[in-house]
């Protein structure tokens, strides 16, 4: 987001607090009055929806997965994993800032016709549009965020979240049941339509006039680049295909009229403003170490494979926090074996297949380039002195397995995300770019893939021009799988075979993106596969147990928060909860 938003925001704060929300407004606090002739105090208002935004930095929900686990004993994530989820302790609870954000967008849409946005009529007009567009467009986003959290079975019904439009005040009836699922949808629905009408594709400078408007200046002042990572027409459509795809999946598709072909629909119109199967960017899956990338993006733009990120800025907490210790890192996010078995041969062929040519003494060798990509395996290198990682348990330095409290759990440390030139040494320590997409194409192309598969099979290709198979060979042939992708050829007339590919592709490209956990509850399968790790000693492998995960199958769906059922009678708590 523009750096000149927060400096706003920073003093549009000083004047409003959540107490002017209730009247009467505590004295001394500006009243909603106050907005209608000074537009930065209405606009503060309105992005208090981009601050409660909750993807602004990595949770690594991934530890309560089969795909890592954490050495930190105060990860919420580790005890949710191992028996403490409850109505009362939820880490992913979603309840209070999505609904406090929604009630600040509320307001905003309640008021803003009454704002004077600007001394020109015309120029008000445009901005009134503009931000009441973003509101709706946030709205949605929020409701995607309460329905992944909280929809789920009650007595039978797929409940959603309350739905609420209009400002809450002090005498509002706050105690109202949960709309039903299919009625919070098709909400959202309606949220992210209002945003794509009111709002431009991308906010850029126009050259010519676009139909509709009357004055190029008063556009460009309105719909210009300045405004770049506010929510957009693109960003919209976005999120109608992160939840459609959630509606459709297995654990809600049996309560909302949401199919297979509407979510591949919706992510193939987002994908075809991007040029289709082409437009997959050669480099999408290292966008994080995209260094020449980085160093260059002007402000506010995106590379190719993002939609939506956040600010960039020097740092080198991630590194901290996830290098071996062996080079000043604490260690904290371990891959699993689970995960490194989930990665294919170079040739394509999952380990488990005899054409695969896996070998079991010598397990790391000739495999999916992503795997030494995203996970630091024993004799792998990393930071800036590319020092090699010794991870056996006969290992000499604290990167052996269980070594001390920082080193691994698994014989594996994380390294997607992480910028190798950093350098964590007390005495030449560095910092370097950082961001995180809120959204980037690969996702979507995914969520295309899967929703194609299910609607038409691999190599159906509905309205929108292209197929399943399609998309999974771009990217298979991207991440460095052999060609021809023979393991592709074998599976694109079988549309199960496919669905378990498509699903491991998701698995892989996403890993440690906060999807796993999301992703298994959608499709209702197993959340209990214990996470497992490799023990190596005098080069020999084994396979360990490292964590059991303790969930229920109720736990497909997140709770309502219990402190919220003790006010309101008319909540009804999901079922197991």
């Amino acid at each position: 987001m523009n750096k000149r938003i927060f400096i706003l925001l920073a003093v549009i704060l000083v004047f409003i607090s959540c107490d002017d929300l209730l009247e009467p407004a505590v004295e001394n606090n500006r009243g909603l009055e106050g907005m209608y002739e000074e537009a930065e105090f209405a606009q503060g208002i309105l992005l208090n929806g981009y601050t409660r935004l909750p993807n602004s930095g990595w949770s690594f929900n991934d530890v309560a997965t089969d795909d890592a686990v954490t050495n930190n004993n105060d990860s919420g994530f580790l005890k949710i994993a191992t028996g403490q989820w409850a109505s009362n302790f939820n880490p992913l609870d979603q309840w209070q800032n999505s609904k406090a954000a929604i009630q600040y967008l509320n307001i905003f849409l309640a008021e803003a016709d009454k704002v004077v946005w600007a001394k020109s009529e015309n120029v008000s007009e445009l901005f009134r549009q503009r931000l009441k567009g973003e509101a709706y467009g946030l709205r949605a986003l929020f409701m995607y965020y309460l329905l992944q959290a909280h929809a789920g079975v009650t007595e039978g019904q797929l409940l959603g979240v309350p739905i609420v439009l209009e400002p809450e005040g002090a005498n509002s009836n706050f105690n109202i049941p949960r709309n039903t699922f299919e009625q919070c949808m098709q909400q959202l629905y309606s949220d992210a339509a209002m945003a794509e009408q009111l709002l431009p594709l991308d906010f850029e400078d126009a050259s010519t006039l676009p139909s509709g408007y009357d004055n190029l200046d008063d556009y460009n002042r309105v719909f210009g680049f300045y405004a770049r990572q506010r929510m957009t027409a693109r960003i919209a459509k976005a999120v109608k295909a992160q939840a459609a795809l959630l509606a459709a999946s297995p654990a809600y598709s049996n309560a909302n009229t949401t199919t297979w072909a509407i979510a591949a629909n919706y992510a193939g119109e987002l994908l075809n403003l991007n040029g289709g199967v082409m437009g997959l960017a050669p480099n999408g899956h290292t966008w994080y170490t995209n260094v020449n990338e980085m160093n260059n993006l002007g402000t506010g733009v995106n590379p190719p494979e993002i939609i939506w990120r956040t600010d960039i800025g020097d740092s080198n907490n991630l590194e901290r926090d996830n290098f071996p210790p062996s080079i000043y890192g604490s260690g904290r996010v371990n891959p699993t074996q689970n995960l490194v078995d989930a990665f294919p041969m170079a040739n394509g062929f999952p380990i488990t297949n005899p054409a695969s040519n896996y070998d079991a003494s010598n397990p790391y060798a000739n495999r999916d380039p992503r795997l030494r990509m995203y996970i630091l395996v024993n004799g792998g290198t990393a930071g800036v002195n590319n020092t090699a990682i010794n991870t056996a348990i006969d290992g000499t330095t604290n990167d052996a397995l269980n070594k001390v409290e920082t080193s691994t759990r698994t014989g594996y440390y994380l390294k997607k995300l992480l910028r190798q030139d950093v350098n964590l040494n007390p005495t030449s320590q560095t910092s370097q770019r950082h961001y995180k997409p809120r959204m980037r194409y690969t996702e979507f192309y995914l969520i295309y893939a899967e929703a194609a598969n299910e609607a038409w099979g691999p190599t159906g290709v509905g309205q929108v021009g292209f197929s399943s198979y399609d998309v999974i060979a771009a990217i298979r042939e991207r991440a460095g799988i052999s060609q021809p992708d023979m393991y592709l050829e074998f599976v694109k007339n079988d549309k199960d075979a496919m669905r378990q590919l498509i699903r491991n592709e998701r698995r892989l490209e996403l890993c440690f993106e906060g999807y796993r956990f999301w992703d298994l509850r959608r499709w209702k399968e197993n959340l209990t596969e214990t996470a497992k790790g490799v023990k190596i000693e005098s080069g020999i492998h084994e396979t360990i147990n490292v964590e059991n995960r303790a969930f229920s199958s109720y736990m497909n769906y997140g709770p309502i928060p219990y402190s919220e059922l003790l006010k309101f009678d008319a909540l009804k708590q999901n079922s197991g909860w």
